[in-house]
């Protein structure tokens, strides 16, 4: 007997689409078989997936969920109810946004304790890769701690996160020195270090001059924060990280590539054998800088918004695997934080509300707007995720084993945010009134229903587990 059967569904996989029913037993996938030569009698509960996709979950490779210490903002049970309704089953939360940031044993241990208790979705968590954290106010520090790197990789933290550009105090920017570093300590258990590339320098010196000009438009502003931001702050930092890479031999990431220029140096250092992996995320592959200057403080990220050219060549690293992950890179504020009325474009908090829009609005974009097959979307969503943060063997693919986790996507289901309806803390998102068709209608963990059209269902808060990296058992 099976505990759940899942009939009439075509399944996702990288490389097919093909039509199997499928029967999950104890939270995992227990047999794949030919439509209808499993009974309904045969299991305890029957759905039915009426013609429509169904992908192996969604993974979120890259969400700053903000819990502990900024609360007000977004915690795990909100952001996880979010993405769990959108159809996402295993999100990785960064390590920073939060006071304190994980970057040691006693800030990791606490931070688990905390969010297992009310996440909706299973969880990896991202390691804090700084210099020395004191009381320094914004500056750049000159040492790693080798125990800390160690003790969170042990912990089962699936990579380390570090920003090469300013970032305050509570997670302080790494500079060329600690990368070269962390990466020599952390080569021997082969573990991935992702960054956050943009250059120090260029961006101080860039935003202090912008900054002190006076009298300005909103446009003008706006145009000043994109050009405080350019490519080139963002493709400098990438060829140094991917130098550090060279020179150590240790597993690299690049995260929210957001420029065909970058993309390209990932993708020379790929062909010259580096451990080198890159990810982009949703609003990188289907808005341009004409987003920021209509939408103001609730666009604002960084890397910024690019032209619309880079846009459109940014989906050929999608499409030859040189970008092999699309992250949602969630990052809420508080409503006061992104209001156009209070706050201007360098006041305001910089990240997008996006995680309950990440697989609709990618849905839209693959099969909709590019006319490619949504294998594209088992591949950057699922497969590659489980894969470069070592989530496979339980996560990404239908395969006998692996936790059983279903995303019921229906190609037809027209969808448009509305920002007041959204499940996160947070409400305002640069991305309200936009439509599009193809949404989930059933998401699964572990073979437990936790949303249903569109909405998560309440009681299985605190469902979500966290889930250590395959190679550390």
């Amino acid at each position: 007997m099976y505990d759940v059967l899942i009939k009439n569904g075509k399944l996702v996989s990288p490389d097919r689409i093909y039509e199997a029913d499928i029967c999950i037993t104890d939270g995992k996938y227990s047999a794949f078989a030919a439509p209808g030569t499993i009974a309904d009698s045969d299991a305890k509960k029957v759905i039915d997936a009426k013609g429509n996709y169904v992908f192996p979950g969604i993974i979120d490779c890259h969400a700053h969920m903000n819990e502990p210490g900024f609360e007000y903002r977004e915690d795990f049970e909100t952001g996880s109810r979010a993405a769990v309704s959108a159809g996402c089953t295993t999100l990785i939360d960064m390590p920073l946004n939060n006071d304190p940031s994980l970057m040691n044993k006693v800030t990791f241990d606490s931070k688990l304790e905390k969010i297992s208790r009310h996440s909706y979705v299973d969880f990896a968590l991202w390691g804090g890769l700084v210099g020395d954290y004191d009381d320094k106010p914004d500056s750049v520090h000159n040492n790693i701690n080798e125990k800390d790197l160690v003790d969170q990789y042990k912990g089962g933290v699936a990579a380390f996160k570090g920003f090469t550009c300013p970032n305050g105090p509570l997670f302080p920017t790494v500079t060329m020195g600690n990368i070269r570093k962390a990466l020599e300590i952390l080569k021997p258990y082969d573990a991935l270090c992702g960054f956050h590339c943009e250059d120090y320098s260029l961006v101080l010196e860039r935003e202090k001059e912008y900054k002190a000009k006076k009298n300005q438009t909103r446009e003008q502003k706006i145009h000043d924060f994109l050009a405080a931001h350019d490519v080139w702050c963002e493709y400098e930092a990438t060829k140094n990280v991917i130098d550090m890479c060279r020179i150590t031999g240790g597993r690299v990431h690049i995260c929210h590539v957001s420029h065909p220029m970058v993309a390209q140096l990932v993708k020379d250092a790929q062909a010259e054998g580096l451990p080198v992996t890159a990810e982009t995320c949703v609003h990188y592959l289907g808005f341009n800088e004409d987003f920021v200057y209509e939408k103001g403080a609730p666009a604002k990220c960084t890397p910024t918004l690019r032209p619309q050219e880079a846009v459109d060549g940014l989906w050929d690293y999608v499409l030859d695997g040189t970008l092999s992950c699309v992250g949602s890179d969630h990052s809420p504020a508080a409503d006061e934080e992104k209001d156009n009325n209070t706050k201007d474009i360098w006041q305001a908090w910089g990240g997008l509300n996006s995680v309950q829009i990440f697989l609709p609005m990618m849905f839209d974009m693959v099969v909709n707007q590019r006319k490619l097959s949504p294998t594209l979307i088992a591949k950057v969503m699922d497969y590659n995720p489980a894969k470069v943060f070592r989530l496979y063997g339980r996560k990404g693919a239908f395969e006998l084993g692996f936790d059983g986790d279903i995303v019921i996507l229906d190609p037809e289901k027209a969808w448009k945010v509305d920002q007041t309806k959204l499940f996160t803390k947070g409400h305002v998102s640069c991305f309200d009134g936009c439509e599009g068709k193809g949404a989930p209608v059933l998401t699964m963990i572990r073979g437990e229903v936790v949303a249903e059209d569109g909405k998560y269902i309440e009681s299985t808060c605190g469902h979500g587990s966290y889930v250590i990296p395959t190679d550390r058992k």
